[in-house]
């Protein structure tokens, strides 16, 4: 039988199997390949080229007959005779022509465009031979698929991971951590080292904590101080307006009764009233007590008669002396806010059980120290009065809002009217 490439027998048709080598047959004798290739003569150049006649080409190579092994190596006896080995009948039938290829039949449901189509390799035909057509299992997994698959998210950067891991070096004091450090993707749970880094970040610092106290400080602060404005200047001569109109009320009954009798002042208890002072220019009404008592008459909206101890003064109704009185200037009524105002001949009127007693403003003293007690004697000094006299003397503190200071006003009697004749002109004009 010759041997050779296929392309070179002299038929296609069937040939026999060739019978497997056996792995563990010998042979006798070396192999002894056949005779050695002899080149022609050297080739000699002669007087002229002359193609065809210098080079004779050798005969064609002949490969010699194929190995066989010798029957006299026989295997042991586990293995069976060397000639026992017969191979299966009818494995394998190779194409009626040499490398022909037969495309697979394509199964049902796949594309005819599959990437492996055109190629004609022994690759494809073995895939037909083994996968049968109903079992292209990827296929039908990629038919089975009923939503388009999306690619998970791409996670935190390499530089992101590092700095997660290294718990947030290299950040400012006090500044919160990035989104991508204390957050973890959605639908994966915090790690510990995120959970302790948003608590961290949700915990506020000592400087944000002492700053928001101190916030809270002066708002309440603030809060305190308006309350307590609101009480001084608004709440405080609301009620000092109750306490007047109940005083008047009260000192009116008692006239109407009979007593409060100006003539006895020993007999006026501390802090009840016993007069009405009015002064027209400044629409103040405002009943007067005994006493300069702080909480007990002055709070109260009414003014204080200077009639106890060493400032005790005068009575309206005594011939001579100085009828010196005490008021606020600011809250609590604030009855004598603006005597600033008084010019001399402004009328000043007292109403007492027995009569109406009338003063003209004389002489104003802006300033002056509180232990300045001069300023109510009888003859008080700084006044511009030269001798003894009837006159009235008005007190309260300065500036307004502070007592550090007093502003002193006075006033000489010029009428006297009993309460049976009427109001006198300037509380009828």
């Amino acid at each position: 039988m010759t041997t050779g490439s296929p392309w070179f027998r002299a038929t296609n048709g069937p040939q026999p199997e060739p019978i497997p080598e056996d792995p563990y047959a010998t042979t006798a004798e070396p192999y002894a390949p056949a005779e050695p290739y002899a080149p022609a003569e050297p080739y000699v150049p002669g007087d002229a080229y002359v193609p065809g006649d210098a080079y004779a080409p050798i005969e064609q190579y002949v490969p010699a007959e194929p190995y066989a092994p010798a029957d006299s190596y026989a295997p042991a006896d586990s293995y069976g005779p060397a000639d026992s080995y017969a191979p299966p009948a009818d494995s394998y039938a190779p194409p009626a022509e040499p490398y022909a290829y037969e495309e697979p039949a394509s199964p049902a449901g796949v594309a005819q465009d599959h990437p492996y189509e055109a190629s004609y390799g022994p690759y494809e035909a073995q895939q037909a031979t083994q996968a049968p057509a109903d079992e292209t299992m990827p296929l039908r997994a990629l038919e089975e698929v009923s939503e388009p698959i999306s690619e998970p998210p791409a996670g935190p950067g390499r530089a992101e991971r590092r700095r997660a891991a290294k718990g947030g070096r290299g950040r400012t004091r006090g500044a919160a951590p990035s989104a991508s450090a204390s957050a973890a993707p959605e639908g994966r749970p915090l790690s510990r080292v995120e959970a302790r880094r948003a608590a961290r970040a949700a915990k506020d610092s000592a400087g944000v904590v002492a700053s928001r106290v101190v916030g809270e400080v002066f708002i309440t602060f603030g809060v305190v101080m308006l309350l307590f404005v609101t009480y001084q200047l608004w709440w405080t001569n609301v009620r000092a307006g109750q306490e007047t109109d109940r005083a008047k009320a009260q000192i009116e009954d008692t006239w109407a009764k009979g007593g409060g009798d100006d003539n006895e002042p020993g007999a006026f208890e501390p802090g009840k009233g016993f007069a009405i002072m009015y002064i027209p220019k400044l629409d103040v009404v405002v009943p007067i007590a005994e006493g300069i008592s702080k909480t007990d008459v002055l709070d109260k909206g009414m003014v204080g008669h200077y009639g106890e101890g060493k400032l005790k003064t005068a009575m309206p109704a005594d011939k001579q002396g100085n009828f010196a009185v005490a008021g606020h200037r600011n809250t609590h009524g604030e009855p004598f806010r603006y005597i600033n105002q008084l010019k001399p001949g402004d009328p000043i009127v007292v109403e007492t059980q027995n009569a109406y007693y009338t003063y003209e403003m004389a002489s104003v003293l802006p300033q002056t120290s509180p232990s300045n007690v001069s300023v109510i004697e009888p003859v008080p000094k700084q006044s511009g009065f030269k001798g003894p006299g009837r006159y009235i003397t008005l007190t309260t503190c300065t500036p307004e809002f502070t007592s550090t200071y007093r502003m002193i006003v006075w006033g000489k009697l010029v009428d006297e009217r009993p309460r049976s004749k009427g109001k006198p002109e300037a509380l009828v004009g």
